[in-house]
């Protein structure tokens, strides 16, 4: 589930527009990171069939003990992030997000089993695409869009719903209408996102570890964000083998 909402900890001043850069920056480093590590580990248990044996049986496909942590740990830790953060040193918050981040790209390798790898690349790119004109977006917009984030999060509860109740219908149907929702709803979450951390950029203090921790959040927004945007064009576009 997404986590958009920041941690009110620390001291926070208005600094000059400079501490808004410093500010996206460490977001985006730390984003970066988390997309490079789960990149690489969905990469290495996805070519390497020992590995993924560890996740799924080689004989009847079904998730191993190891499969089910993976699967549903980041969950878990995303929920610890948003609900502990306050309690968290800067380092915590970090450990667990990269851990978060290496989980989620271990759950993620499945894809290179079920799409053309040269598909999975060509809509890497198509989501890197996307995101970054609505990160741009948000980030220039004059338009409040505080409203408009508030009917995407009614829109991600529905698909989540959604999902769920498909999960036992497996309608190929619902499934290719979610996929479209999720598209619009994460293209326009990223706008939304970018906007809410501007923003939060213009009252952080810069160096402090609460700016730290608002930073991994955000962080935890964007990448969320990205890569469920990547998902849902994935199962719109991916050619399967």
């Amino acid at each position: 589930m997404e986590q958009h909402q920041m941690p009110a900890t620390g001291q926070v001043i208005y600094g000059p527009a400079t501490s808004v850069r410093t500010f996206l920056s460490h977001v985006f480093a730390y984003m970066a990171t988390a997309l490079v590590i789960s990149g690489a580990l969905a990469w290495l248990f996805g070519t390497n069939t020992e590995l993924f044996s560890m996740l799924r049986s080689p004989e009847t496909g079904s998730p191993t003990i190891m499969g089910w942590v993976v699967m549903f740990a980041p969950l878990g830790l995303v929920f610890l992030m948003g609900g502990m953060v306050e309690k968290m040193s800067g380092t915590v918050l970090l450990a667990v997000f990269i851990l978060y981040s290496a989980l989620t790209g271990m759950s993620l390798s499945y894809i290179f089993y079920v799409y053309n790898l040269a598909s999975v690349g060509k809509v890497f790119f198509m989501s890197a695409g996307v995101f970054g004109l609505m990160a741009v977006a948000g980030y220039t917009t004059k338009t409040d869009l505080t409203k408009l984030g508030s009917i995407l999060f009614i829109g991600l509860i529905g698909i989540v719903v959604a999902s769920l109740i498909n999960m036992f219908m497996g309608s190929s149907t619902m499934d290719y209408v979610i996929s479209i929702l999720g598209v619009v709803i994460f293209t326009g979450l990223t706008a939304y996102d970018m906007q809410r951390l501007k923003r939060l950029g213009d009252v952080v203090a810069t160096g402090t570890e609460a700016a730290q921790k608002m930073a991994l959040m955000g962080a935890l927004s964007l990448y969320l964000d990205f890569i469920n945007l990547f998902l849902m064009l994935l199962r719109l576009f991916g050619r399967r083998d």
